[in-house]
């Protein structure tokens, strides 16, 4: 085999071999902080506070004059 071909093989394959993925654990880790982010997120938006100023952003755009 000429000496080019086997650099060839071997760039090859450590490229196959390089990790470039999530494996399960962090695809695990990953959906719990999504899935605690959103509920904190929730939360937030529906707290008294933050709904009634919505409420109020959008009454003073739907009253104002055109």
């Amino acid at each position: 085999m000429a000496k080019w071909t086997k650099q060839r093989w071997a760039k090859a394959w450590t490229g196959m071999r390089r990790d470039a993925g999530m494996n399960t654990a962090e695809y695990a880790m990953g959906t719990i902080a999504a899935c605690a982010f959103a509920a904190v997120l929730y939360k937030v938006v529906t707290s008294d506070a933050v709904s009634s100023g919505l409420r109020s952003t959008i009454e003073k755009a739907l009253d104002a004059p055109f």
